[in-house]
């Protein structure tokens, strides 16, 4: 009897002692019949299931064209086949063509029969779309994979919970970019391109349901500067929106407030897989947080314009190997990280991403104001 064990609750070190024959699969949506897929695998005695796809193809209540969602799950793959794995396979309904060729399961999936509802079907909706985007990624040698994803999911849903007229979240989308991915086993990487056509085409999606107000919020500092792109070209393809994305969670003025007046670790000391989100998956899932096998890491390659820290600081842009700084994959204090500042840490990303809600609303309220009334070339039929 196969067993299936979750890819992304593992440690990067756990996945570099994998099999390079043990089956990974990636399923478009959950529900499966897992027996049929171990049957469809040859039985296996163990096999890997990767966080399920949540949206973005037919029958998920958000489909985007497939081209752009198979070379986005194409690249998935090959992250997998990149550390070396020979099984990696994508789990799709069965109506469903990736063009993936051998890399395709197709399995029976309620979706085909009963389309899964995802946002409000209302037109005139004025709720804020939040979009929350973690990653399955290395957080060294202490914290899983899903580091990012559970944490962005979590502020993505208590938002949505703290003000539910005026936000509904998507569910929380698994995967981002990763340009360092070489680097550590178990990272995954969507590719930018790839990232960026995916979700522009969910913002075409969203407006032509009738929503105007979009938010990204991402949980990995990868994903970010694609992000950016994609509301550039939304804000240009459609002028009556407002699409908009930040810096990480926690860290515009509430945020940096919380982390100065909590933390006990010096500068360097947040990074990644460092005390702040270590702090965080104490506080959400203590059972995958092993405090055991936490490596402090702060010798970066530090200068007065680049440096790395929760909130980067300096005026240079750049992406130098993660070999040079790191050797478990963590940058950062993880060690001295308490559940109680997560507690305190999370609480503040909700309060923060509220505030943004309101400002994006406020924004496109008065937006609109100006150009019903016809300012500038509004009045002029631009």
């Amino acid at each position: 009897m196969t067993e299936f064990f979750n890819y992304d609750e593992l440690t990067w070190p756990e996945v570099a002692d994998l099999p390079r024959d043990t089956p990974l699969i990636i399923p478009l949506g959950e529900g499966y019949n897992l027996d049929q897929l171990a049957s469809a695998l040859g039985n296996p005695a163990r096999a890997g299931l990767l966080p399920p796809i949540p949206f973005g193809w037919r029958g998920s209540g958000l489909a985007v064209p497939e081209p752009l969602l198979g070379q986005l799950v194409a690249n998935l793959l090959d992250s997998l086949r990149d550390d070396g794995f020979s099984r990696v396979y994508a789990l799709t309904p069965q109506s469903i063509d990736l063009n993936l060729g051998p890399n395709h399961i197709a399995l029976p999936h309620a979706t085909q029969f009963t389309p899964a509802p995802l946002l409000p079907c209302t037109l005139a909706s004025d709720q804020v779309v939040l979009i929350p985007i973690g990653h399955t990624e290395q957080h060294g040698y202490h914290l899983p994979l899903s580091t990012d994803t559970l944490i962005i999911g979590h502020i993505g849903r208590e938002t949505e919970k703290a003000i539910p007229d005026s936000a509904v979240a998507l569910p929380v989308f698994p995967y981002g970019v990763s340009t360092h991915r070489q680097a550590f086993a178990g990272t995954l990487n969507c590719g930018g391109r790839a990232f960026e056509d995916f979700w522009l085409a969910v913002v075409d999606v969203l407006v032509a349901r009738g929503f105007t107000k979009m938010y990204f919020m991402s949980g990995h500092g990868g994903n970010v500067s694609f992000l950016v792109t994609v509301i550039k070209y939304a804000g240009e393809r459609h002028r009556r929106i407002f699409c908009a994305t930040a810096w990480l969670h926690t860290s515009g003025k509430l945020g940096a407030e919380a982390l100065a007046r909590h933390r006990r670790s010096a500068r360097g000391g947040m990074g990644h897989a460092g005390e702040l989100e270590t702090a965080m998956i104490l506080h959400l899932r203590p059972d995958l947080t092993h405090m055991d096998r936490v490596v402090d890491e702060t010798d970066f390659v530090t200068t007065e314009n680049y440096y790395m820290d929760w909130i980067e600081g300096g005026s240079l842009v750049a992406n130098p190997p993660w070999d040079d700084d790191t050797a478990t994959g963590a940058y950062g204090a993880g060690s001295v990280a308490t559940a109680e500042n997560g507690k305190i840490w999370l609480e503040t990303a909700v309060q923060e991403k509220v505030a943004h809600v309101h400002e994006i609303h406020e924004q496109h309220r008065r937006r609109e104001e100006r150009r019903n009334a016809g300012f500038g070339l509004w009045g002029q039929g631009f």
